[in-house]
């Protein structure tokens, strides 16, 4: 009988200086754990980290009782929460969303507000600015990926997405996500 998996999300958040990354994973791996998904970028000048550390509870709570001191040696905020292996239980498939237009407000709230109306969950996102060339206009980028329901019939999504997109003016493709 396979035991269920333990794990601990760590969300760190303080000023970027180098060696955040090497200290973070370093108290990891010395009270036997192992960092199965991470998330971490720098925004503005903060550093932000999110990992899900896998171990045993034991293990697990070594590193809950050492973030203090971690929080002190980096001078960050680092919160912890346990949790388990994620459910399985709707058949998802896995499509990748990318849009771009000019930068304004809303757009991440109007692409999560049509996913949402369609009971589509936002799996992973990532957005950024940045100057167009030979313009300089200011552009926005979303890469996101998305569990559509298997009973979906896609093509008509698809359709709908796109007309959505384009009366927003917004320049998007929503296709499978690759491997």
């Amino acid at each position: 009988m396979a035991t269920q998996k333990t794990y601990l999300v760590i969300s760190a958040l303080g000023e970027d200086h180098p060696g955040i990354v090497n200290m973070l994973s370093k108290t990891i791996l010395e009270h036997g754990c192992n960092i199965e998904d991470s998330r971490m970028t720098v925004l503005g000048g903060e550093f932000a980290a999110m990992l899900l550390v896998e171990g045993k509870w034991n293990t697990l709570a070594k590193i809950e009782n050492a973030i203090p001191e971690l929080q002190r040696q980096l001078n960050m905020t680092i919160i912890t929460k346990r949790t388990g292996e994620r459910a399985t239980g709707r058949n998802l498939l896995p499509y990748a969303v990318d849009v771009v237009s000019m930068d304004h407000p809303g757009i991440v709230n109007t692409l999560a507000g049509f996913f949402a109306d369609r009971s589509i969950n936002i799996e992973d996102m990532a957005t950024t600015t940045y100057a167009a060339a030979h313009t300089g206009t200011t552009m926005f980028s979303v890469h996101m990926t998305v569990g559509i329901p298997s009973d979906m019939h896609i093509a008509g999504l698809r359709e709908e997405f796109m007309d959505y997109c384009d009366g927003l003016n917004l320049d998007a493709v929503l296709e499978p996500l690759k491997g």
